[in-house]
């Protein structure tokens, strides 16, 4: 059984920051992508930011420059640094966590940017 516990979401003002940290527990392959994606009201969910086991990233254009997707040494964790927030960046944001051919999806944790 695979669980992804997601933190550090919060009501920021516009141009501050926020940490959003993800936990994989259970059985986890070696092999693996994580990543974050996030959904705002009446749009669909969309990628903010992945990062493979072996260290590769990719970003969504609108947050290039922005945020910065990281995993712990052990692997099992992974964190979005998300600086110069903007209030479109107002949504829910989840964890994702692909292997082998299963996908795995925490509950989300809102982030809230005012301006």
């Amino acid at each position: 059984q695979v669980q992804l516990v997601e933190s550090g979401g919060g009501l920021v003002q516009a141009g501050g920051s926020l940490r959003l940290s993800c936990a994989a527990s259970g059985s986890i392959f070696r092999l693996n992508t994580m990543g974050w994606y996030r959904q705002a009201p009446g749009k669909q969910r969309e990628l903010v930011a992945v990062v493979t086991s072996g260290g590769s990233t990719n970003y969504a254009d609108s947050v290039k420059g922005r945020f910065s997707i990281s995993r712990d040494n052990a692997g099992n964790t992974v964190y979005l640094q998300m600086n110069s927030l903007k209030p479109e960046d107002t949504a829910v944001y989840f964890c994702h966590l692909v292997m082998m051919t299963s996908a795995y999806w925490g509950k989300g944790t809102q982030v809230t940017v005012s301006s």
